[in-house]
């Protein structure tokens, strides 16, 4: 069950002698006030006990189970409905029943990302994977770019991100070729490439990383593909770390809303055993917090997502507000490469996220859509 961190909206019992003298409306007005700004805080700081914001399962279990010849269908009201896109994007089956494309069961917003994963395991196993992680070249140090880069020019490294649509914008590059973006990216500038890999909510795919490798791109690559499931029948596996490896990727992306702290510091050791580097998202400071009690998290890289995850509306002010909490201050005293993500459209986004502490920046929208990417790389960073 999900706990509410709400602030303390004061008390209600019987007012005291100085709150009488003041005016009734003043009064109410203060009272108001305070319980929009509880229900607020409730409803964005919505958390369990290990911290985690987004929910993979629905609270209430699936709606429909299979019994035998029997299915049985139980409402799991309004609390088993995705509350905003991340968790649409990222919640996976409790159950591993198999049901026609026609079934409701199928169409639960709990279960795009399960049936992706249950497909690539049934077309690729983990065994098939293994063997194709022993054959490919080894991982490319995608930290060591970015810090190069930023050697070099003075500015943040750019993580260009090689992205076809998103659940926010729809479509944003209908002429999309990944390994012209690709090649134009880094012929433009870019430290590294993010290429995304969720097939419904940004029409990405794993061929996509693949290619750009198999193309000769250089730049490290970031597998940007929402990682949800360390277990499979109770075994822990690992089963996209080691999917993205196979793939090509030089790097993969965890987010600090989605998984514990048992299962972040699980997806990085498997990472690390396969070459890899890990990209570990946050929002809040809570979540930086919450980061910087992981082990050799220094070895890892920690970006700031600027958008809001109950509204998916952007601000750039995130990345200045955590960097200057008391977290920000100890990922600057302990040398953490930090990211900032999204909201990045103009050199003064930049330059405002470098003079926040970031020695790197994510960006997607804002060049993927241009006619003449390289153009859009330069322009952005005035190379």
């Amino acid at each position: 069950m999900f706990r509410l961190q709400q602030q303390q909206c004061g008390a209600h019992g019987a007012a005291s002698s100085s709150a009488k003298a003041l005016p009734v409306r003043v009064s109410l007005r203060a009272q108001q006030q305070q319980q929009q700004r509880g229900m607020v805080t409730a409803r964005v700081a919505q958390v369990d006990a290990e911290g985690v914001s987004i929910r993979r399962r629905p609270p209430n279990g699936e709606e429909r189970q299979a019994c035998g010849p029997f299915d049985f269908r139980v409402e799991g009201g309004d609390e088993n409905k995705p509350r905003n896109i991340l968790e649409e994007i990222v919640c996976v089956s409790v159950g591993q029943h198999t049901h026609t494309q026609t079934d409701t069961h199928s169409r639960s917003p709990f279960r795009y990302k399960a049936k992706e994963i249950e497909r690539m395991r049934k077309t690729e196993p983990l065994v098939s994977l293994k063997g194709l992680v022993d054959r490919v070249k080894p991982a490319r140090d995608f930290k060591g770019a970015i810090l190069k880069k930023l050697q070099e020019t003075g500015k943040p490294g750019l993580i260009a991100e090689v992205k076809k649509a998103s659940p926010s914008k729809g479509v944003i590059q209908p002429d999309f070729d990944a390994v012209r973006i690709a090649k134009a990216y880094e012929a433009g500038g870019a430290a590294c490439l993010s290429v995304l890999t969720d097939e419904k909510f940004f029409q990405g795919a794993f061929k996509n990383l693949t290619m750009i490798r198999a193309a000769g791109v250089t730049c490290p690559l970031l597998c940007k593909e929402f990682i949800v499931e360390a277990y499979q029948e109770f075994i822990m596996e690992a089963y996209q770390v080691f999917k993205a490896r196979a793939s090509g990727a030089d790097a993969i992306l965890l987010i600090a809303a989605v998984l514990p702290n048992q299962d972040l510091s699980y997806f990085m050791k498997a990472a690390t055993s396969l070459g890899m580097q890990c990209l570990i998202e946050v929002h809040t400071v809570a979540e930086l917090e919450r980061m910087l009690l992981l082990p050799d998290i220094e070895n890892s890289i920690l970006g700031i997502n600027n958008r809001d995850l109950g509204t998916f509306k952007v601000d750039l002010a995130n990345t200045k507000l955590i960097m200057e909490s008391d977290a920000g201050k100890e990922v600057a005293r302990r040398g953490i490469l930090m990211v900032c993500e999204s909201g990045i459209f103009t050199y003064d986004d930049v330059k405002y996220a470098q003079d926040a502490g970031c020695g790197a920046i994510l960006v997607g929208e804002s060049i993927v859509k241009q006619g003449d990417p390289c153009a859009g790389v330069k322009n952005l960073l005035q190379l």
